[in-house]
């Protein structure tokens, strides 16, 4: 497969869980069957961030796998994330991904890149993936917040001409590095799809280029990210402004109040406020959010008109 067999938009899903922190496998299967089902939701990235992917076993993260590919159409792509700190272990995801039927990978940077690692060890790394299975490999771009781990230009050129990358999740959600990166990756890789991930810049996102998104927010709101990218591509700012003025306020709320890495807890909140799952509990140590700050997102959904 090419990047262009991956275009379109991508929601990145939650795995809900009990009070015991177990993965809920009956609300999984209900979740995400409700986002795949939606017009225009290409594919579904799974075990990234907001999946927990950093809190759960191997064998956790395979079974995700195998319920959404039993409960979504063959259409509906699915992207497994791979964040393992060991490249065997990331290794041994990879191999335990393609069993269980995930269409193609995202290779997220272990945490201990913050501390700026070599460039030859962040390639060993991917190296170790691609070489485990035959999957597509797509990368991720950290933020330019995340200290050491979003890669350079040089070595951002490297990782794109690796066998089999048929796209990067552009999750510097800054938007003059956005549009450095596209420009770099298109001119070196123009057969890799850039997909714009920063929630709170989509439409300048989309303005500038993407071949698509890989979002959180598309799990709350698919139909309005989906309308989103349409509205741009017919050049209909009028509808694209309206839609931002959603999508903006929501991100904001979810990704842009301290501490970021509560983030998977608010989206869990909003979908337990909307219905669409039966509790809001992450796993340890993140959360439980304070009851004021579920409060002030209930009050957001419904100014927002974002109905259950």
């Amino acid at each position: 497969m090419k990047g262009d067999d991956f275009l379109g938009i991508y929601a990145a899903t939650v795995n809900p869980m009990r009070d015991d922190y177990s993965i809920d496998e009956a609300a999984l299967c209900q979740h995400v069957s409700r986002v795949a089902s939606v017009a225009g939701i290409r594919g579904l990235l799974i075990n990234g961030h907001a999946g927990e992917n950093f809190l759960t076993s191997a064998s956790e993260k395979k079974r995700v796998i195998e319920l959404c590919r039993a409960n979504v159409a063959k259409e509906c792509l699915l992207v497994a994330g791979i964040n393992a700190e060991n490249s065997l272990d990331a290794a041994n995801q990879a191999k335990d991904a393609a069993q269980a039927g995930a269409d193609a990978l995202l290779i997220f940077p272990p945490n201990s890149w913050a501390l700026g690692p070599h460039p030859e060890t962040v390639l060993q790394h991917h190296r170790f993936v691609i070489e485990a299975c035959a999957l597509p490999i797509m990368l991720y771009q950290a933020p330019v917040g995340a200290a050491g781990m979003p890669y350079k230009p040089e070595l951002l050129s490297q990782l794109v001409q690796l066998p089999r990358v048929v796209g990067i999740k552009e999750g510097s959600w800054e938007v003059a590095t956005y549009e450095a990166n596209r420009r770099l990756v298109k001119r070196i890789a123009p057969q890799v799809a850039v997909m714009a991930s920063g929630d709170e810049h989509l439409l300048t996102s989309f303005i500038l280029g993407s071949d698509g998104s890989q979002v959180s927010l598309a799990v709350i709101i698919p139909e309005v990210i989906v309308a989103l990218e349409t509205a741009v591509k017919n050049d209909d700012m009028i509808t694209a402004r309206r839609l931002h003025d959603i999508i903006y306020p929501l991100a904001k709320a979810i990704y842009g109040t301290p501490p970021g890495s509560f983030a998977t807890a608010r989206l869990k909140a909003c979908l337990q406020l909307l219905g669409r799952i039966p509790s809001a509990v992450t796993r340890p140590p993140i959360g439980p959010l304070p009851r004021a700050e579920v409060e002030q997102l209930g009050q957001l959904l419904k100014q927002l008109e974002i109905a259950a």
